[in-house]
């Protein structure tokens, strides 16, 4: 097995095909079979299902993926290690981050980095709870995750920096704001008001769900998977919104108040990252990261 050809074979799965796949390799799809064929020939079973001109993961070729990206993921480093002695700082980096984080500490560490480092390269995926991030670092698909919990995060074989706590606030409704002067309210102070929520599972819909328990008579208006549509949604008049206070900066841009909501729930946000073989430019953000958390 070489690296060629599981280079190959992750390009059939980030594309979804073999058709796609060739034109990212800038290879013909012929060339393209043949290579996954001679490869499931080495392993001695298929990887794929073929079905019309999809090509479906085969339940070796979901065990193969996780492997291959670290594989892939290794070579990069040592290639970038040996380069890092020439001075090259070159490259790509490979992050992924829930939405708040992206928003805050992520962009200001971002542009830390690239004033040091900028010719490297910043690729930044989505992903929407903690376990996707953990998931997404532990098998090499990034490099470097950013999440936010309720509780801080501790998962073994993975290096987790703790950044900072970002207290919930209550992005205000402009056309609906009868909180009075203060820059404080009680969660009792939602009563009789609509609310734009995000969906289960977060600390922000556990924020919401909570205060509904307890008999306060607010009405979730909206619920939404996609938290850019959450200031879009507030500036229409829809509804307040409660989020993290890293929201705070965007939202008091677009001429709206935030307020903190007391009792102070806290997204706990930390950095993830593999605790052996990262790349140099890996490991420059991680200080960044440091120099943020001091």
């Amino acid at each position: 097995m070489d690296t060629r050809k599981l280079k190959y074979f992750l390009a059939v799965v980030d594309h979804g095909g073999f058709n796609r796949a060739a034109e990212h390799l800038l290879i013909a799809q012929p060339s393209l079979s043949q290579t996954i064929a001679g490869l499931e020939k080495e392993l001695g079973v298929p990887l794929f299902h073929r079905i019309g001109r999809r090509a479906v993961l085969s339940d070796a070729g979901k065990e193969l993926v996780g492997p291959a990206r670290l594989v892939m993921r290794d070579l990069d480093a040592a290639q970038s290690a040996v380069q890092a002695l020439r001075g090259v700082r070159s490259g790509q980096l490979d992050i992924v981050t829930m939405p708040s984080p992206g928003i805050e500490p992520l962009t200001s560490m971002i542009a830390a980095f690239t004033r040091s480092y900028p010719s490297v390269r910043l690729n930044v995926e989505a992903a929407f709870t903690p376990e996707e991030v953990i998931e997404s670092v532990r098998n090499g698909s990034t490099e470097i995750g950013l999440a936010g919990s309720a509780t801080a995060i501790r998962v073994p074989g993975v290096e987790v920096l703790e950044l900072e706590r970002q207290p919930l606030i209550l992005i205000v409704n402009p056309q609906a704001d009868t909180f009075g002067p203060g820059k404080v309210i009680a969660r009792e102070d939602l009563n009789g008001h609509r609310l734009i929520a995000s969906q289960r599972g977060s600390l922000m819909r556990w924020l919401v769900d909570d205060a509904l328990a307890r008999g306060v008579n607010a009405e979730i208006v909206v619920e939404v998977a996609h938290r850019t549509s959450v200031l879009p949604l507030v500036l229409a008049g829809v509804g307040h919104a409660v989020m993290p206070s890293s929201w705070a900066p965007t939202a008091g841009k677009a001429g709206l108040r935030t307020l903190l909501i007391e009792p102070v729930s806290h997204l706990e946000v930390a950095i993830l990252s593999r605790k052996d073989d990262l790349t140099p430019a890996a490991r420059a953000f991680l200080q960044v990261a440091r120099d943020h958390a001091e």
